[in-house]
């Protein structure tokens, strides 16, 4: 799969234009389950928050997670009361799940999600959400990592949080500081892209997600935070950090195999109309150049440590074609995945022929170039020979690149590369997004969800979800035409 030279399904980031006061610009989930003593305290707080400092109209959206004590009827409670609040109930647990069902019915341009402890001082919630309205950035997180962090939490906490995120790092090659703090934002154009690819339905949700924005090349924002931890957090960290590690070595073996379609979350390069303007430019050659020359330095390494080898068991040209033959299989693999992108195993072979046929004429070459070395001397040196061999694969390097860009690697639609793939088209940015629409309500729906009186705002209704509509999207908003990749129904960590 190409994901270099595909034009993109999200467009070019821009600006959030001031809206009505009417309109929420943000919306805050707070996931829940048999929080019931915490729930009120918490909206409360976070309401007066962001009535004092947040500048736009937002929206606080409480997910209950199919709780079993009074947690329902304290979110009704707090919707009937307070304008700017929601509650949403679903009948099976996994805080990935809330987050994904309430994220996908919203109709807020920034969507943002923070654990009902409040463990996050709730200062960094505008600098959190502020370059995603501004377009600088897609997603932001908060971090308890950075240098300016202030965080108070027990050592047990620390060495495995740290650790986790070592783990990242170290298998997934992650860049982002902190994937467990329960402080994240993100905009809703790039979720409607992005949550139909991620599988998980609990803990995990939020570290696949920012790994598959991060490897699309989707700009993370971090801001740092003043966290205390709750001692009083009913996370299960043994079962946890292994659901976690089952979560990363499942999202490792996809992106090694390429099955990820995260062509679906790329952007045009730059946001400035004159970037997008440049002509007769080819795309991607800086990086490809780069790619090409690190693949091929180390290629010419290897292609000397074998020469060295076969040089002990037969004469120069035999050794030479042995040590470019396997070099160059080498090479080929090694530049189709890292140079030009290319994942999955659709046309593997077709590219190590063509790989192939490159050899034969960078064989050509070294091989001429050894023969009349020999003309010339009829016993050289071992060290002119080298000097000759590498003066003669640098040519063949510069042909090697030429011939791979165009011929064998040559730029494509991404339609082209991955029949199967259809991003749905582009959203006209003429066209209003539609209003927001609480989600239906289940028949089965908890007492506690029954509608509520009418007031001032009109009447209103706690919505209730089952988890296998937010698998299947059947309610999902009209907006949101991208298909999950493996949609989970059951969450198997019902502990939670």
């Amino acid at each position: 799969m190409r994901t270099d030279s595909s034009p993109g399904t999200l467009p070019a980031r821009e600006h959030l234009p001031a809206t009505d006061a009417g309109t929420p610009v943000l919306d805050v989930v707070i996931p829940v389950y048999n929080e019931e003593k915490d729930l009120q305290p918490c909206v409360l707080r976070l309401h007066e928050h962001l009535k004092r400092t947040f500048p736009y109209a937002f929206r606080i959206t409480i997910a209950d997670n199919a709780s079993t004590d009074t947690t329902p009827r304290v979110s009704a409670r707090l919707a009937a009361d307070i304008p700017e609040v929601r509650a949403f109930r679903l009948e099976q647990k996994g805080r990935g799940r809330a987050l994904r069902t309430v994220w996908s019915a919203s109709d807020a341009p920034i969507l943002a999600y923070m654990d009902v402890d409040l463990s996050t001082d709730l200062n960094a919630l505008l600098p959190l959400v502020a370059p995603l309205i501004s377009g600088h950035s897609d997603l932001a997180i908060g971090s308890r990592l950075a240098r300016s962090s202030r965080v108070v939490r027990g050592a047990k906490r620390e060495f495995i949080s740290r650790s986790y995120n070592l783990i990242l790092r170290g298998s997934l090659q992650a860049r982002f500081s902190d994937a467990q703090c329960g402080f994240k934002a993100i905009r809703r154009d790039v979720a409607q892209a992005l949550l139909p690819l991620v599988e998980d339905t609990g803990w995990f949700f939020d570290t696949e997600m920012l790994v598959l924005a991060e490897r699309a090349g989707l700009r993370i924002h971090e801001v740092p935070v003043d966290w205390v931890d709750d001692p009083d957090s009913t996370v299960h960290i043994v079962r946890t950090a292994t659901d976690d590690l089952k979560g990363v070595l499942r999202v490792g073996r996809a992106l090694a195999t390429g099955s990820l379609p995260l062509d679906r979350l790329t952007r045009p390069f730059g946001d400035d109309p004159r970037d997008r303007e440049i002509e007769d430019v080819p795309k991607g050659l800086a990086r490809q150049l780069v790619g090409f020359c690190v693949v091929g330095g180390l290629s010419t390494l290897f292609y000397l440590l074998l020469y060295g080898v076969f040089r002990q068991f037969g004469g120069s040209q035999l050794a030479n074609a042995l040590a470019l033959l396997v070099s160059a299989v080498a090479n080929t693999a090694a530049n189709r995945r890292l140079t030009f992108g290319v994942r999955g195993g659709g046309g593997a072979v077709r590219h190590q022929a063509q790989g192939l046929v490159v050899f034969g004429i960078g064989l050509a070459l070294t091989s001429g170039s050894l023969a009349a070395l020999n003309a010339a001397s009829s016993d050289p040196a071992h060290s002119t020979e080298l000097a000759v061999l590498i003066a003669a694969n640098l040519a063949a390097t510069v042909l090697r690149f030429l011939l791979f860009r165009a011929w064998v690697f040559p730029d494509r639609d991404a339609s082209t590369v991955v029949a199967s793939h259809h991003p749905a088209a582009p959203a006209d940015p003429t066209t209003p997004d539609p209003p927001y629409r609480p989600l239906p309500r289940h028949p089965k729906a908890h007492p506690y969800s029954a509608s509520r009186p009418t007031g001032p705002r009109g009447p209103y209704d706690t919505a209730t979800v089952r988890a296998g509509e937010a698998a299947d999207r059947t309610w999902r908003d009209a907006t949101m035409r991208l298909q999950p990749v493996r949609p989970a129904d059951t969450d198997p960590r019902e502990s939670r």
